[in-house]
């Protein structure tokens, strides 16, 4: 069983609150050994329960799909629709983990929405920027298939780097996990438990951005 409470995790989560209620903008330094600390620590134990943890790792991933493919197409509809009428303009679409602690966590303490806070800031966790994965820009990304957005495009594709390969070497993992587990500073126990995502795309007309 995955200890989400010991001292170790209490003390840094406690310096994770403090540091972001305190963050100027400015410095990334502190929270970024933070979240790291963190994420070791918590990643340390979810390997070892990869079993316990696996039907939470396919409906993730799913769910990620699911959020990116209808990204995709929210993204291709409206720049079809604006650039007939304003040619030159530029999109960028983002997906994002919800901003409400996930209501699937085992783990409920009340100072957890805090950090969930934090973990999804982009300022403060400035590697979860572009959020699960490379934003989709128009028109550079245009003709792009979704399968090759989403990392699938090749033989067997299965992005599964850190994970038991025996375990998961079927599951057909997208490269936005990937992204999540191995470069931002999520745990894989905080974002497997998500289900829900927000999408963002901004239009981008001479410079001037409309959200």
């Amino acid at each position: 069983m995955i200890q989400y409470d010991t001292p170790a995790l209490k003390h840094i989560e406690e310096e994770i609150k403090l540091t972001y209620d305190g963050w100027d903008g400015d410095d990334y330094t502190r929270s970024k050994g933070l979240l790291r600390a963190r994420r070791s620590i918590l990643n340390e134990q979810a390997l070892s329960h990869q079993v316990e943890l696996l039907p939470n790792i396919i409906a993730f991933n799913d769910a990620l799909n699911d959020a990116l493919k209808q990204m995709y197409d929210h993204a291709h509809q409206l720049y079809e629709q604006i650039v007939t009428i304003q040619p030159g303009i530029e999109i960028e679409a983002k997906c994002l983990l919800s901003n409400k602690y996930p209501p699937l966590h085992p783990y409920k303490p009340d100072y957890i929405h805090d950090i969930w806070e934090a973990l999804c800031d982009t300022g403060w966790n400035p590697l979860y920027g572009t959020g699960v994965t490379q934003s989709l820009e128009f028109p550079r990304d245009l003709g792009v298939p979704f399968e090759s957005f989403i990392g699938m495009d090749c033989p067997s594709p299965n992005w599964n780097e850190g994970l038991d390969q025996e375990l998961t070497k079927d599951l057909h993992l997208i490269n936005a996990f990937h992204n999540l587990f191995d470069h931002t500073n999520f745990a894989l126990t905080d974002f497997i438990f998500v289900r829900d995502f927000v999408e963002t795309i901004d239009v981008i007309i001479e410079q001037d951005i409309i959200n």
